[in-house]
């Protein structure tokens, strides 16, 4: 069943309110989607690991059915700092000071700058198909530029692509419903045709080129690291390691305690390998619970 004894709340952290599903009963775990998805991704995780921890799953700001504040010329509404404060936030508002962050994707992005900025609160981070914006950025290459256009065309303001995205939403986003629950699929098209939304999920990349960056930058200077255990997952038949080589490699720059694999799937793992997602969760929160 989707989301079978989970909660449909809409929390107010501030300056947005976040649509959360919340179940389960334990140490607290907190589930970041990315992009174009909505918390519905983790509709096959998020029962398993229910069985034994109390897990959120929010629409990150911008997406879904939570708020999309205005934007500004540096796109500091949409930077992964704004995002990690209501994740911080929403978890005190659901009782937990503290608990574990996974990030897919963007919700990556999210959970590192959570670890980041807010270690007395993140006991464990999991990154899954991602890194630290910066480096992907200073590691764009052609083939990088080729693969991953969609970054420079979702981050252009004068010529903006929600015009020609929401022209065609069900053309422009091929994903088909193969692993998708029909209560999931139906989110994620209702979001997907919804302009608001599309204006907001481009705000995240729009950040992501310029104040993320800059972000990731000022911790490297001054020798930030996250201080929480860390673990990487990454999608075997997806491009991240092909692209970058070994993941965990490049997460010991930020993180002192990292370990990580791959996980046999395409890019969109919890989805399509939600067993083996939710036990490297499980087995790492294990192995790391405080």
């Amino acid at each position: 069943m989707f989301f079978d004894g989970f909660t449909l709340d809409h929390v107010d952290v501030g300056e947005v309110t976040l649509r959360v599903r919340h179940g389960g009963a334990g140490k607290p775990v907190l589930l970041l989607h990315g992009h174009p998805r909505t918390h519905a991704t983790w509709h096959k995780v998020a029962p398993l690991l229910a069985e034994r921890y109390s897990v959120v799953c929010p629409d990150l700001r911008g997406y879904g059915k939570s708020s999309k504040p205005p934007t500004d010329a540096g796109h500091t509404p949409y930077s992964k700092r704004a995002m990690a404060g209501d994740m911080v936030a929403l978890m005190r508002a659901l009782g937990h000071d503290e608990f574990a962050v996974a990030g897919h994707d963007r919700g990556a992005l999210v959970a590192f700058r959570t670890a980041m900025d807010h270690s007395a609160a993140a006991t464990a981070l999991i990154a899954m198909d991602g890194l630290p914006v910066v480096e992907h950025l200073e590691r764009c290459d052609a083939r990088f530029a080729a693969e991953w256009w969609h970054w420079w065309f979702f981050g252009q303001t004068d010529k903006p692509a929600e015009r020609i995205i929401s022209a065609d939403p069900g053309a422009w986003y091929t994903t088909t419903d193969e692993h998708m629950a029909p209560e999931a699929w139906a989110d994620f098209r209702e979001a997907i045709h919804d302009p608001a939304t599309v204006h907001g999920m481009l705000e995240d990349y729009r950040a992501g080129l310029g104040i993320d960056r800059r972000h990731d930058e000022d911790d490297r200077r001054a020798g930030r690291r996250v201080q929480c255990p860390t673990l990487v997952l990454w999608s075997a038949r997806d491009d991240l390691e092909d692209l970058y080589g070994d993941p965990v490699r490049i997460w010991r720059d930020w993180a002192g305690d990292v370990t990580g694999r791959p996980v046999d799937s395409g890019h969109h793992m919890a989805e399509e390998a939600p067993e083996a997602v939710a036990g490297a969760i499980g087995a790492f929160l294990d192995r790391h619970a405080p």
